[in-house]
Parts: structure tokens; C-alpha cells; sequence
């Protein structure tokens, strides 16, 4: 009898494997970093084929780790980076082209075209999201436009798009399966929020031919079987990643959120059964669909940079030897000693939606050290955050009562009690933090009857460690004020 499920975490640096028992427990996981290729300022770029050889790979670790073999996993389930963009080969199985990841910027030409054309948020009523580089969208036109003879090969039904989940679950079905699941079809900006398919109207402004295109299926459905390294175990769910998040914190009941602390930051807060369109620079997008059930909707803050800059400190600056020094050196200051980084590396995301931002560090003066920067860089990942629960609760007409936290950030205490002080709100850690490839277990496991209900998924959900705010009132205005400005003076840089 089958005693595991599989969760494959496609991120945007890592690829991970873990399997899950029965009480949502980890039981052995594998993990495989992939490069990150920058070709011009702006650009990152995925090897695809890297990506599926370090899936493969993360599979046979976590088994190897847990002495399992494919016959006892009930079934599988896939997470992933949203937006990141892909074209293949429907004979071969060979990408056209290096995946385009989801905070590439090149189509920035492409966003100023449309956005003339049709106004920026002429998108948003069918879709929820207003015209971006941050979209597969545009990243697909800019590969159809840009690989020669790939519009007409697309018309032909001989290329294949998709996310990543699709180019996994391509692989792992031996290239039986072109499918996508609803929440990261509405994150293509193709989707319609409504009906839950491609929209005929967007294909045609931007000449996407139908065929290109994966079915689009629920979040928890078996899709159908895998070939090795799973052979014969069920495809039974893709979501993702922060979606994977709402799923794996629980946050089935609207008004619950959470915030996941990756490359970016990414709020969540489940809105139920209808899409609430943002008035405050939100977009608005699937939170999940389990099996035949009616959809849920969410509301979503995404900050383009978060960890990534602590990567940034360490790989490009050298300020830290690993990325677990900053805390530690971050701590052995005060405060921020007025210093404030505003990280645009790639623009400011929701709620501001800037693209013409660029990461700047304001306030520097001769008492100003590496340590008041490594501060100033956690904090700005608490700021951005904050910036996009006030949107939230503008929209919702309410304050958040407690955020729900995962993602490598969140094991940083300093941050956690910072995040809670900027917000005064609590703040929630749960007891595992890979709550992204819970939650696709989650999806997979229900679809096999693994887990019955959502009910099941609910009851797993612990604390572990709670943060209250404890600022006064007045220093958390003085701080608020601080980044404001910094974000000010990173605003238009690309134009002047």
C-alpha cells in the first residue's frame, strides 16, 4: 500500500523533491541549485534541460534517502515558478530557447507598445493583471516574434508552451501530457479569471495561436502517469509555487493570508469564490481549484526582490561569505542607522507597479557600515511587504489580523520581529516552512483520495513560533517615512 506522496518544487534557483506521510510529515527530500543566466542587464534566463536532469536527480536522492520505491507514493504533485516562459520541440522534447524567468525584463518594449495601444490595465477585467514584463504574456510574444519560423511551427502544432509545471509533467509523462492547472494559467495573463480557459480575445491581440497552448485542468485532478523515475505513479496535481503556499498554510477561509520569503516576496490572501478586482495596484489571480469543487480567488502582492538580495550582497558585493551570515552581522547593530535600500533591481512590483525604478542605497554617511546595509536590506524585504498589506487592506476595508509566513526568510528571526513591528500585526511561522511543496502534495494527495477533505490539510497546520509587535508607534512612523523617501529617489531612474 502506497504510504508516501511526492511533491516536485520547481523554484526559481532550486529544484526539490520531498515526499510527504500521511500525517503531512517530511519524510526525505533531495534539493538541486540551477544557474542563473543573465545575458544583458535585466535578462535571466533558465536551461530547461538543466532543470528536468536536476528533477531527475532530486527524485533519486529523496528516494535513495528514504529507502522508497515508486510503488509507494500514491501520487505525485508539481510546483513551480509562475510566469517563467518556455517554447519546445512537440517531436524532439528540446526547448527552442532558454526559459525566460519570471522577473526577465526584456519585454519592456513590448509592455510600451500594448500599454499605447490599448491602455495598461486593459487586461485586468478579463484576467486580473495589467500589462507587465512580469507575465508570460508578452515573454511568449517576444519568442515568437524573436525565434525564426516559430509563429508559423505554433500555427502548425509542432511547439508546445508552457510554465514550468507543464514542461515537468511533459518530461515526467514521457511527453504524453500538455497541461497546465488553472492557477498558473491565470498567472500567463491569457486565462480568463471566469471561465477558466484561454482567452480567445487576448490570442488574438497578441497572435497566439490556440495550438501552442497546454489544457488547462484543476489544481487537484490526475492528469495521468508518470514514466521514470516515478513510472506508474499518478500526475495528481499542479499549483504554483505561492499558490502552493496558500495551500500548504491552510488558508482556506477568505481573509486568511500569508507571505512566502523567496527570490521575492509573494502575499496571498484567499478572497473565496469570486475575483475581486484591486483597486490599489493588486492583481488578482486563481488561488486554487480542487477537483470539481467551484474555484477560490486570491488577491496578490509580489515583490520582485527579496532573498535575491541577499544573494546579492553575497555574490556580487561579498558582504557575507553565506546567506545565513546577514542575520547575524544584520543583528550586530541596533538599527538600520537611517540607512535604506530600495531594491528595484528589476522595478517595484505591486503595489507601486514602476518599472522605471532601479535599486538604490539612500542615507549612507561615515558611521554607515556593512552591517547597517545587511540590516537595511532585511528590512526592505518587511517594508515592500508592508506596502502591499496596505493595499490589501484598502481593498478589503479591514487590517490583516495575522500573517502566515514561509520561505527561506522566515527561519531569520530578526526579520520575523521586524515584519511584525513594520505591520503591527502578528506574525505566524508554521512548523514546516516548505509549505509550497505541502501544498502540492496536498493537491495530489486529494485528488487520490490520499486526504479526504480540506478539512485533513486544515488540521495539520501548527505554529510554531509567533511574533507580536512591540514598536512604538512613533519610531515605526519615522521608519515608514525613511523608505518612502528612499523609494522616491529610486523612482524614473531608467528615464533620466
Amino acid at each position: 500500500m502506497a504510504k508516501y506522496i511526492g511533491a516536485i518544487d520547481q523554484g526559481t534557483t532550486s529544484t526539490r523533491f520531498i515526499l510527504f506521510d500521511a500525517q503531512g510529515e517530511i519524510v526525505a527530500q533531495d534539493r538541486r541549485e540551477h544557474a542563473q543566466i543573465c545575458p544583458r542587464p535585466g535578462q535571466v534566463e533558465h536551461d530547461a534541460g538543466e532543470i528536468w536532469r536536476n528533477t531527475r536527480l532530486a527524485i533519486a536522492g529523496a528516494l535513495a534517502a528514504a529507502g522508497a520505491r515508486p510503488a509507494d507514493i500514491a501520487a505525485v504533485g508539481v510546483a513551480n515558478q509562475r510566469e517563467t516562459t518556455l517554447l519546445w520541440d512537440r517531436a524532439t522534447g528540446e526547448p527552442l530557447h532558454n526559459a525566460l524567468v519570471w522577473m526577465d525584463m526584456r519585454t519592456d518594449a513590448l509592455v510600451e507598445r500594448f500599454s499605447k495601444e490599448i491602455g495598461a490595465d486593459a487586461l485586468r477585467p478579463a484576467t486580473g493583471l495589467p500589462l507587465s514584463t512580469y507575465f508570460s504574456s508578452l515573454k511568449l510574444v517576444w519568442l515568437l516574434e524573436t525565434i525564426p519560423g516559430a509563429r508559423e511551427r505554433a500555427r502548425r502544432g509542432e511547439i508546445a508552451f508552457g510554465t514550468m509545471d507543464s514542461w515537468v509533467i511533459y518530461n515526467l509523462s514521457g511527453g504524453a501530457l500538455h497541461v497546465t492547472d488553472c492557477t498558473n494559467a491565470s498567472r500567463t495573463q491569457l486565462m480568463n479569471l471566469r471561465t477558466l480557459d484561454w482567452d480567445e480575445e487576448i490570442l488574438s491581440l497578441f497572435d497566439i495561436p490556440r495550438a501552442l497552448l497546454p489544457r488547462i485542468g484543476a489544481t487537484s485532478e490526475i492528469y495521468g502517469a508518470a514514466t521514470a523515475p516515478l513510472a506508474g505513479v499518478p500526475i495528481a496535481g499542479a499549483v504554483g509555487d505561492q499558490q502552493g503556499a496558500l495551500l500548504g498554510q491552510a488558508c482556506f477561509a477568505p481573509g486568511q493570508a500569508k507571505n512566502t520569503y523567496g527570490t521575492g516576496c509573494f502575499l496571498l490572501m484567499n478572497t473565496g469564490a469570486t475575483p475581486h478586482l484591486s483597486r490599489n495596484g493588486l492583481l488578482t489571480t486563481l488561488a486554487y481549484k480542487l477537483g470539481d469543487a467551484p474555484p477560490a480567488y486570491a488577491l496578490e502582492g509580489s515583490v520582485a526582490i527579496a532573498g535575491a538580495l541577499v544573494q546579492w550582497l553575497r555574490d556580487n558585493l561579498g558582504i557575507i561569505a553565506r546567506s545565513e551570515d546577514i542575520e547575524p552581522l544584520a543583528a550586530s547593530v541596533p538599527d538600520n542607522g537611517d540607512v535604506y535600500f530600495a531594491p528595484a533591481f528589476s522595478g517595484f512590483f505591486a503595489p507601486r507597479w514602476r518599472l522605471d525604478a532601479r535599486g538604490i542605497i539612500a542615507g549612507l554617511t561615515r558611521f554607515s557600515t556593512k552591517a547597517h546595509i545587511a540590516r537595511a536590506a532585511l528590512e526592505a524585504a518587511a517594508f515592500q511587504s508592508r506596502d502591499a498589506l496596505d493595499a490589501m487592506a484598502a481593498d478589503c476595508g479591514a487590517p490583516i489580523a495575522e500573517l502566515r509566513v514561509d520561505g527561506g526568510m522566515a527561519a531569520n528571526e530578526l526579520l520575523m520581529q521586524f515584519q511584525a513591528d513594520i505591520l503591527d500585526a502578528p506574525v505566524a511561522r508554521p512548523k514546516h516552512v516548505e509549505t509550497t511543496a505541502l501544498g502540492a502534495a496536498f493537491a495530489a494527495g486529494l485528488a487520490v483520495g490520499f486526504w479526504a477533505h480540506s478539512d485533513d490539510l486544515a488540521a495539520h497546520w501548527r505554529a510554531e513560533r509567533r511574533w507580536t509587535p512591540n514598536m512604538p508607534p512613533e519610531r515605526r512612523a519615522q521608519l515608514l517615512a525613511g523608505w518612502e523617501k528612499a523609494v522616491a529617489r529610486a523612482l524614473g531612474w531608467t528615464m533620466a
